[in-house]
């Protein structure tokens, strides 16, 4: 069973979490295009010809005087710095996540999209409900499936029972990570519905 249970944890964390592969395409493309550029204006400062933009000397120059500006601007702008830097760190190291959900299987790994969880969930609510599929709407998160609920006019409905149908579905999914249900009820409800 140990045997199985490694490859089955690396593939369910592969489907569920996303990589940062697009954020260092786009972080290295720029990286790329500014050091193109300042390859540029160091060839052409070589070459005695006029800048593109600005000449490495004056670059170099302005560089260096940035403290000597007043710290009403350079103030501002190391703020700015910082919080993109920050950002960055954080989006490298913190886990991002696919809008997925584990289900537990011993035989297999198993990943569902939370869209196919929530469709279920609609379903299963609507029939508990007694009310048409299409007067259910059903958003599942990390944690949370959020169940709304539009009763045709007139007629009652319990939500105690469409709160313990949609649990017991959840809990013999067994997610990873657990997801807890929270229903609604519409106070007004649809004519014909």
């Amino acid at each position: 069973m140990s045997s199985h249970t490694s490859p089955y944890s690396r593939v369910t964390r592969r489907e569920t979490h996303s990589p940062r592969s697009a954020l260092a395409i786009v972080l290295a493309v720029l990286l790329i295009i500014v050091a193109a550029w300042v390859g540029t204006e160091i060839v052409l400062a070589l070459l005695a010809l006029p800048a593109l933009l600005v000449a490495p000397v004056d670059m170099f120059a302005s560089t260096l005087g940035v403290l000597e500006q007043p710290a009403q601007y350079v103030g501002p702008a190391g703020v700015v710095v910082a919080i993109i830097g920050l950002i960055l760190l954080i989006a490298g190291l913190a886990p991002g996540r696919r809008s997925r959900h584990v289900l537990r299987s011993s035989r297999t790994a198993t990943v569902a999209d939370n869209a196919v969880i929530a469709s279920a969930l609609a379903r299963h609510a609507a029939l508990a409900g007694h009310v048409s599929p299409d007067n259910v709407t059903v958003s599942v998160s990390h944690r949370r499936a959020d169940v709304h609920l539009v009763p045709a006019s007139g007629v009652p409905v319990d939500k105690a029972s469409i709160e313990a149908a949609v649990t017991q579905q959840l809990e013999q999914y067994e997610l990873t990570p657990r997801v807890t249900a929270k229903v609604r009820v519409a106070e007004n409800g649809k004519v014909g519905a």
